[in-house]
């Protein structure tokens, strides 16, 4: 038994004539037919008696009208109250969910430019790493993320590259090196490097070894920390240098300067990609006109 088919028996009983409910219905009277013989057998008993001039209800079809008729009534508003919390919802409140450079850099000029559109729209933002936003979109409780894409995307998820992250150079104010207006690869050898665990932060990670490999060199990696926070206070002790987004340097930790990269080190190297995601075929207007917004030229460079 399915609502379908209590649509199909409510009908006929209501018109006591299987061609007009058919076509009430905007179906076949073969098909309603089938229908009505499919919840009957469902049921075990007959609910319609037919002749060939006459259809009328039998004894347990005139009983079962009523609790059908509210089943299906039911049904229909609990359908509507679903579909307009939806609408309400999406008239109301996006949720955002961002990596820590997205949330320091890109995110509040995109809000500030969204809420002069939707002034009245509640915005739900949530700062974390990629693999802890993935699983939140993949589960509804995010509208859209910001992050690194992973090396293998889940197929549910559809994605917009923006743009690739600047990356610099954080040294302690007091290094030698800090006195650079720039700074090689080759200048970094042997000096101890602060990476973030691979497991967590797979891109910022491979970064520092990327930009070392490509100069011919392996990198002296003498620390191993989780957030970027705690990479920049671990520079700004003395503890090591580190390769960080140039976003990490609005962090405003005292003791740490941050020298760019020499353009020549990162020509040709695919660094710090920075990804819109969402769910494949969803709707959502709200989260549709931030991707518009996302398409402006002065989104194109938010490195």
């Amino acid at each position: 038994m399915d609502l379908h088919q209590l649509r199909c028996f409510l009908a006929v009983a209501d018109e006591l004539h299987f061609g007009r409910a058919a076509r009430r219905l905007e179906m076949l009277p073969s098909a309603l037919s089938r229908d009505i013989r499919l919840l009957e057998t469902s049921l075990g008993t007959r609910l319609l008696l037919r002749t060939t001039r006459n259809v009328m209800l039998s004894q347990d079809g005139a009983a079962f009208v009523d609790d059908a008729r509210a089943l299906v009534t039911r049904a229909d508003v609990l359908a509507a109250e679903v579909r307009e919390r939806g609408r309400e919802r999406a008239r109301s409140l996006i949720r955002i969910g961002a990596i820590d450079t997205a949330a320091a850099g890109l995110v509040p000029a995109l809000l500030r430019d969204f809420r002069e559109l939707h002034p009245s729209v509640a915005v739900q933002l949530a700062e974390d790493k990629t693999i802890r936003l993935v699983p939140k979109l993949l589960s509804g409780r995010l509208d859209i993320a910001f992050i690194r894409p992973p090396e293998q995307l889940d197929k549910r998820i559809e994605w917009l590259m923006l743009f690739h992250e600047t990356p610099v150079v954080a040294v302690p104010s007091r290094h030698r090196l800090a006195g650079r207006r720039r700074l090689s690869i080759e200048a970094l050898a042997g000096e101890p490097m602060i990476v973030p665990d691979r497991s967590s932060r797979p891109h910022s990670h491979d970064l520092t070894i990327k930009l070392f490999e490509h100069s011919g060199l392996r990198p002296n990696l003498s620390q191993i920390a989780e957030e970027k926070q705690t990479i920049v206070h671990l520079v700004a002790a003395g503890l090591g240098l580190a390769i960080v987004p140039r976003r990490a340097s609005g962090l405003g930790v005292a003791g740490v300067r941050f020298v760019p990269l020499a353009s020549r080190e990162t020509a040709g190297l695919a660094l710090l990609p920075m990804a819109a995601a969402w769910l494949r075929n969803s709707r959502d207007p709200l989260r549709d006109e931030l991707l518009a917004l996302l398409r402006l030229p002065r989104y194109a460079a938010g490195a």
